[in-house]
């Protein structure tokens, strides 16, 4: 099954928003291809605690991909795996199709030597005994977007010269479009591109942010992301995973600047390797 907010469990639990450890990010970040036969899957994730990243590397602990579409599928990891073929027979995807990491025990393990417990539990860690096959621990949700080309990407970059300003930014139904009205103002042969077209890149994050919290509150002024459910536009779709997987709570008017800040380092090096291979047309 998929864990949406944090069960109770008779032992600690790592979670993004548990206080059973110190530190408690379990980070997923999912990419998904396809092919004739296979979808497939990019898998990173970030585990902070080094108890627990001890279990996995000896095997003592197991990685359990959960795909939730019409029903439940487990896929075993090994620590290497970074990337899973699955036959399309075996699974379906939808639009609301979720994924999530789960962290399994394969043997009986004892807590003693967990120095990332919080002091809660450090008092009594001893005595904290885990049985076989007992779920450890799981990441955030990843919510599939629709379109398995290029999930992540968030930025189009277009040449159309009937626009009457040199840049226009649009929001399109799963990306932010940048407009240009000639090939040059992309500055593709300058060896700084990237840096010049990141004001662009901020004014467009910022245009699908105010129009989020327009979408997703009824003040139009905050939104709390921990009370909402996950947005039905796909591009609203895209920065709720964004933001859930940044661990943003808030999204307001306020804070926006900085929420950017926490959001955009990928989006930068994504846009940057979209540019490179675009045409002078746009397609």
């Amino acid at each position: 099954m998929i864990y949406k907010k944090d069960a109770n469990f008779p032992y600690p639990l790592l979670t993004n928003t548990s206080t059973s450890y110190e530190t408690s990010n379990f980070i997923l970040d999912v990419n998904l291809h396809e092919n004739s036969y296979n979808y497939i899957f990019e898998i990173n994730y970030e585990i902070d605690s080094a108890f627990v990243n001890k279990l996995i590397e000896n095997e003592q602990a197991q990685l359990v991909l959960v795909i939730q579409s019409k029903d439940n599928k487990f896929f075993y990891l090994k620590p290497e795996d970074k990337i899973k073929e699955i036959p399309k027979s075996r699974i379906s995807i939808s639009n609301r199709t979720t994924i999530q990491l789960h962290l399994q025990s394969k043997d009986e393990i004892n807590f003693k030597d967990n120095d990332d417990l919080s002091f809660f539990y450090s008092q009594f860690k001893e005595d904290i005994v885990v049985p076989k096959n007992s779920i450890l621990g799981f990441s955030n949700v990843v919510i599939f977007e629709g379109s398995s080309t290029k999930p992540l990407d968030l930025f189009e970059k277009k040449v159309n010269p009937e626009i009457k300003s040199d840049i226009k930014i649009e929001l399109g139904s799963e990306t932010i479009i940048i407009h240009y009205k000639n090939e040059q103002l992309q500055f593709n042969d300058s060896p700084i591109s990237n840096t010049l077209n990141n004001p662009y890149i901020y004014m467009g994050l910022q245009k699908a942010l105010y129009r989020f919290i327009v979408n997703n509150s009824d003040d139009g002024e905050q939104v709390d992301l921990e009370q909402i459910d996950a947005p039905t536009d796909n591009l609203d779709l895209k920065f709720y995973n964004l933001m859930k997987k940044k661990m943003v709570n808030e999204l307001s008017i306020e804070n926006i600047d900085e929420v950017i800040y926490s959001i955009s380092d990928k989006i930068l090096e994504k846009y940057a390797g979209a540019v490179r291979g675009l045409s002078s047309n746009g397609n």
